[in-house]
């Protein structure tokens, strides 16, 4: 029996999830529409610098995960016997956080130094 109730319970969250985002996101709309708002004019801004920001996020998890993968080679060798495979892992998700945020910061001072320029 209990090996039944997880798909079920997964089935049905997700069913709700979807109609929850649908629903809130009808009731938004119309509440645009009752003040006057046109709802389809937050949707039609650009966003010029967005293909950057991913971008340097990439680039960044990928400098994380080459820096991660040579700080556990060179401290910790190559078999990782004797609890050292938690510590590994810390490493190479420490390295993806520092690095993806430097992306991000390496991204946002972009759009600053192009922002100041334009006006």
């Amino acid at each position: 029996m209990e090996g039944i109730l997880v798909p079920i319970t997964f089935f049905i969250c997700t069913f709700a999830l979807v109609f929850g985002i649908r629903y809130f996101a009808n009731k938004e709309k119309m509440a645009m529409i009752e003040r006057g708002i046109d709802p389809g004019v937050r949707k039609s801004t650009p966003q010029p610098f967005l293909s950057l920001k991913f971008g340097l996020l990439l680039v960044g998890l990928g400098l994380g995960l080459l820096v991660a993968l040579f700080i556990v080679r060179a401290l910790l060798g190559t078999d990782l016997s004797g609890g050292q495979e938690g510590q590994a892992v810390a490493i190479y998700f420490g390295c993806l956080g520092i690095f993806g945020g430097l992306g991000l910061i390496v991204s946002y001072s972009i759009e600053k130094n192009w922002l100041d320029k334009q006006g």
